[in-house]
């Protein structure tokens, strides 16, 4: 009899397991806060923050403060009415053990309670507390003090009356269970952040984090709202309109309170900021959909309208949200979300409201302020057409261009020229030996070779080839990283890759590293790199490249916000092509793996400082199919490390041409 057979034939109803409901959640927490990483480790400090938070909209509470203590515990404590201490009339146990202990229970569930909510599945706080080795709550309520201590999820104390004190609120005190979050710490930068942005979402009350781990304290309270939340998120950035766009509604019938702030800047990317109930739904949803249709069509209409489009001509979402920053926070009964962590709203009925509502909000503004009506409009056709242009124009060029632009020289001087002074320490790749060193494994020409290192920088890729070639030639046109060059190389010449100032078949080899990805048309340095090659030379070039097509867009995202020049993220095929299309044939590649820290790398003058939380942030709500497939991770500090991939290609031009 096989396996198979003997389960099927002992299947029966004792094999029926039914968990109790605080062991379910000790079985499969992901299913409840996401994961077990750091990001689940800092959902229970959400979680009990949003019972803080739900009081201050309820209007019962001003302060709102979370403690890292020295034993790894956590305390969330507020001033608002405390969790209620009677007797639960069907469960016969005080009311806040019940709430900690009983899945779905709690007062969200009625409308009396609170009029707008995070809580709405009742599992919240009770999770945390199954989650916690030791969970200690104190109450204060009706001129009394109350305690009960709790662990994994049980009560290991009655409730007990510690006597009079003259004030309400609530304090939870929770050390996470080691043995399902291991070796993580609290964050005091990721959990300030999203602290920094409830006191926008709420103006006038105050938050306050303390780590008593290292003696660091901060106050958030701000009475501008998101307004001020949209000029804190841009902060350096060029504005395209002096001041946010705002928008407020609310509509009795649907219990649904509106509120966006929008700037324009000079930037190219989107950046949307969502929320549902003080909840930061990073996924988006149906809100965010409503979001783009309203601003799109309004948009469109005014345009056609002032008769600035030509016939059939339409602008384009993307466009239109092209250096957009927006804030948009919904308050709205019953809301629906993708999970307990509720990171993507899912109300279907919301997304045409939504819509309906800001396209007519924003025509209004557009159709008040003409001249602010033209620089939005304009700024987003202009960006709509120059794409189709450059879509018909490249299409050749399709796998390996996103944009075409020719890169200025005075730009790539004046970046790279400034950078020079810290170039060495900005990234472990610069100088790493190993990295270098299969560069150099790849060379198939004799001691006689002529080598010409393009781009060449501070000459360590040309440096590396010492001894194994007669003579190391860098080309740049940064006259900072010339002189730099010239301590490495032979000789070192000033021109551009764009129009190599070398005679046809003047080297042996060229070599060159994470250069290619910032020029436009890349294709035509690597047809003038072919050409000063000596037939059956060889082109050695190194790039990072992303892990698969996962994460070619997110990766892309985070060098853009770290390096404005950037044109392309290949991924490998696309590189692969490009080669091939420049003429050059026997490719090899290698791979080399290399942590990179992402703070040290983005510690440099031309990342802004938003753009450096932007990148953060990008790491810390990465999406699970990045985390699949992409190594990276976030130290108990904060630091985050990444492990590139270093593709390292060999490629020869044909010796018969």
């Amino acid at each position: 009899m096989t396996n198979s057979k003997i389960l099927k034939n002992n299947y029966n109803a004792n094999n029926i397991i039914v968990l109790p409901e605080i062991e379910a959640v000790r079985h499969n927490p992901s299913m409840y806060i996401g994961s077990t990483d750091l990001e689940g480790l800092h959902h229970l400090v959400y979680e009990a923050v949003y019972n803080s938070i739900d009081e201050s909209i309820a209007g019962y509470c001003s302060k709102i403060e979370v403690i890292l203590q020295d034993d790894g515990s956590c305390s969330v404590i507020d001033n608002g009415r405390g969790i209620p201490t009677e007797i639960h009339k069907k469960e016969n146990r005080p009311a806040c053990e019940v709430v900690l202990t009983k899945l779905h229970s709690g007062g969200k569930f009625g409308l009396e309670t609170y009029s707008f909510t995070t809580g709405i599945h009742g599992v919240g706080i009770s999770c945390v507390n199954a989650l916690s080795k030791k969970f200690t709550l104190d109450t204060w309520r009706n001129g009394f003090h109350y305690r009960q201590s709790y662990s994994y999820g049980s009560c290991i104390t009655d409730l007990e009356n510690l006597g009079p004190e003259d004030k309400t609120g609530t304090q939870v005190t929770f050390l996470p269970d080691s043995t399902i979050f291991k070796n993580l710490s609290f964050s005091y930068h990721i959990i300030s952040k999203r602290l920094k942005e409830l006191a926008f979402l709420h103006p006038g009350i105050l938050i306050k984090i303390t780590d008593k781990r290292n003696n660091s304290i901060q106050n958030f309270k701000y009475n501008t709202g998101i307004i001020g939340f949209i000029k804190n998120l841009i902060k350096s950035q060029k504005v395209i309109h002096d001041k946010p766009l705002y928008i407020k509604h609310y509509s009795e019938k649907r219990k649904v309170e509106i509120e966006l702030a929008m700037q324009w800047t000079t930037e190219y990317g989107e950046n949307i900021f969502s929320y549902v109930n003080s909840l930061n739904t990073q996924y988006g949803g149906t809100h965010t959909y409503g979001l783009k249709i309203g601003l799109t069509k309004s948009v469109n209409t005014y345009a056609q309208e002032a008769k600035i489009l030509t016939n059939k001509e339409q602008i384009s979402t993307f466009d239109i949200f092209e250096g957009l920053t927006c804030v948009l926070s919904i308050n709205m009964k019953n809301p629906r979300f993708e999970g307990q962590t509720k990171t993507r709203l899912t109300n279907h009925e919301l997304k045409d409201y939504l819509a309906k509502t800001i396209n007519t909000y924003f025509l209004n503004i557009l159709r008040k302020n003409s001249k602010l009506a033209t620089l939005i409009v304009s700024r987003a056709l202009e960006a709509t057409r120059t794409r189709i242009s450059v879509r018909k124009i490249n299409n050749i060029h399709r796998h390996f261009n996103f944009i075409d632009k020719n890169v200025s020289n005075i730009v790539y001087q004046k970046q790279f020229g400034i950078r020079s002074k810290n170039w060495h320490d900005s990234a472990e790749w610069i100088t790493n030996s190993e990295l270098l060193s299969h560069h150099v494994n790849l060379l198939k020409c004799d001691k006689t070779a002529r080598l010409l290192d393009v781009c060449c920088g501070s000459g360590i890729v040309g440096g590396a080839f010492k001894g194994k070639v007669n003579k190391r030639i860098g080309l740049d046109i940064t006259p900072e990283m010339i002189e730099l060059a010239k301590e490495r190389l032979d000789e070192v010449h000033k021109g551009s890759i764009y129009n190599i100032p070398f005679k046809n078949n003047s080297f042996d080899v060229v070599v060159t590293r994470e250069v290619l990805h910032i020029l436009s048309n890349p294709l035509k340095p690597v047809s003038e790199i072919y050409r000063v090659l000596k037939p059956g030379g060889q082109f050695i070039v190194g790039q990072i490249l992303p892990y698969g097509a996962e994460d070619a867009t997110w990766m892309y995202r985070i060098f853009k916000k770290k390096q404005p020049l950037i044109f392309n993220m290949f991924q490998e095929e696309d590189f692969r092509h490009l080669l091939l299309c420049g003429g050059f044939i026997d490719l090899e590649m290698t791979e080399y793996l290399l942590w990179e820290s992402i703070d040290v790398w983005i510690n440099t003058h031309e990342t802004i400082n938003i753009h450096r939380h932007e990148i953060k942030d990008l790491f810390y709500n990465a999406p699970r199919r990045i985390k699949d497939i992409h190594p990276f991770k976030i130290l108990p500090s904060g630091e985050i490390q990444d492990l590139w991939r270093w593709c390292i290609f060999s490629a020869k031009k044909p010796l018969n041409i």
